[in-house]
């Protein structure tokens, strides 16, 4: 089913998916979104929406096993609070993806933004795993809590950018990050440190990688073929000592 987007504010846009999810449409493709907010939200059937076009804000928030693709670029808070489901973004995407994500996948071929990962967490088996091709800005994995950030470096228009920014991992105190050819240490937050993978971290990184690109019809032998670090916290309780010692 095809939806032309052309001029149609967000409400009526989302009013037209959900109508067509609900009678049963299982593919969707939208043209010529500019910047309408909400696509997909709390959608929790199996369907597949192609987005041609820049989707706005809050893209799949609160979704629950929608596929998204975006065929361009993406904005802010891509996934927010998502539980299952997955976006594939064949161009950049803003900041605070993933806000609270609770599972599911956010592949994204090119750069991100700030605050990438933030509050991410996983339950059981829930594990949110987002994937970033190309370069991060500040904050990246901020207060995440679970899941697994993989930041590659690889595809950017800036090739000659930071892989990351500063304050990497600050309140960290979950999950996994793995960063591809390593980490700039001088920009990480004090909360995290450095390690070299097992073979648990190789075994799941290979599977991370490999459905990512066959996502983007990428060469998953050439993205592993680098050394990769992980990135964790060094305590599950980074602020602890901020707050007052309940009283005896």
């Amino acid at each position: 089913m095809k939806i032309d987007a052309q001029g149609i504010y967000y409400r009526d846009l989302n009013l037209k998916i959900r109508e067509a999810v609900a009678a049963g449409a299982t593919r969707i493709e939208l043209d010529n979104v500019n910047g309408q907010y909400f696509i997909g939200d709390g959608i929790n059937k199996p369907v597949t929406i192609t987005i041609n076009g820049v989707p706005g804000n809050d893209l799949a928030a609160f979704m629950n096993g929608a596929t998204i693709i975006v065929k361009e670029n993406a904005q802010d808070n891509i996934g927010n609070t998502m539980n299952a489901g997955k976006v594939i973004v064949h161009g950049h995407a803003g900041d605070v993806l993933g806000y609270g994500m609770r599972g599911g996948r956010l592949h994204i071929k090119k750069d991100v933004g700030y605050r990438v990962g933030i509050h991410m967490k996983s339950y059981q088996e829930n594990k949110p795993v987002l994937v970033a091709g190309g370069m991060a800005g500040d904050f990246f994995g901020e207060y995440m809590a679970g899941g697994v950030l993989v930041l590659l470096g690889m595809f950017s228009d800036e090739p000659a950018k930071a892989k990351h920014g500063y304050l990497f991992g600050t309140g960290m105190h979950g999950g996994v990050i793995y960063v591809r050819g390593g980490v700039d240490e001088s920009r990480l937050a004090k909360e995290v440190g450095v390690f070299e993978l097992d073979e648990d971290d190789r075994s799941d990184l290979d599977g991370y990688v490999r459905e990512y690109c066959r996502d983007f019809d990428l060469d998953a032998k050439e993205v592993l073929k680098e050394r990769f670090v992980k990135v964790l916290p060094r305590s599950k309780r980074p602020y602890g000592n901020m707050y007052c010692p309940m009283p005896r």
